[in-house]
């Protein structure tokens, strides 16, 4: 795939190099428990996931305080909202998470190949995920891809996330490069609007997330199958 002009590749995490479904499902699930709410399955999580912690935590919080065993618990139960628990849910997240950052998750096939030939290209490379920086660096590491970023940052790392252009743009500065010679690869509806609105060429990969919405919807420059489609 070629794409005239291109000097520097931006790439998503979540989706887009690693299937993470895994570790945010233990992660949470330990989360829930110690607040004594019901476990959260795999399919809510791959609807939610791709916006940021903060809105995955209340999102799945707020569906969880609507099961019926929870709002039926009457007066065994104390007041429950979302604003109520979201620290002591952030507090224990952050924990769970860290404690098994990625030993839940696999790089998708084709993901290291594709990053190797890019950088053989001698692009510049950044990583940028609305993951929280600490979580995406320890997780980049453990799976062997931090060496292929000499950029990464976070859903933390800027006043903004994606959706939001501002992540891109910055992140187009600290590589020292043009939003139209920059290339945005990610999985979501997130990616590729950040990327419209900063003026980046974008491709989607057609496995990830997306809010469980066909990623073909999205409007894009290019859809593939497998990041090798990129080199």
């Amino acid at each position: 795939m070629k794409f005239a002009d291109i000097q520097a590749v931006i790439v998503d995490l979540d989706g887009t190099m690693v299937d993470t479904l895994g570790d945010f499902e233990v992660a949470l699930n330990r989360t829930m428990a110690d607040l004594g709410l019901p476990g959260v399955d795999r399919a809510a999580i791959e609807r939610t996931v791709g916006k940021g912690s903060e809105h995955l935590i209340r999102s799945l919080l707020a569906e969880q305080l609507r099961r019926p065993e929870v709002i039926g618990c009457g007066e065994a139960c104390p007041a429950l909202s979302v604003d109520a628990l979201y620290e002591r849910a952030w507090r224990q997240y952050q924990h769970h998470y860290l404690s098994i950052n990625g030993q839940f998750a696999d790089v998708f096939a084709g993901v290291e190949d594709s990053l190797r030939a890019l950088q053989g290209r001698g692009l510049a490379m950044a990583c940028l995920t609305n993951k929280p920086l600490a979580f995406a660096q320890g997780l980049l590491a453990v799976k062997g891809l931090a060496g292929y970023f000499s950029r990464v940052f976070g859903g933390d790392s800027f006043e903004r996330k994606k959706p939001d252009p501002l992540p891109l743009l910055k992140t187009c500065e600290a590589l020292g490069t043009l939003p139209a010679q920059t290339l945005m690869v990610g999985d979501s509806e997130n990616d590729a609007l950040a990327a419209r609105a900063a003026g980046c060429p974008v491709v989607l990969v057609s496995y990830g997330y997306n809010h469980g919405r066909p990623v073909s919807s999205v409007d894009a420059d290019a859809w593939v199958d497998s990041m090798l489609e990129l080199v």
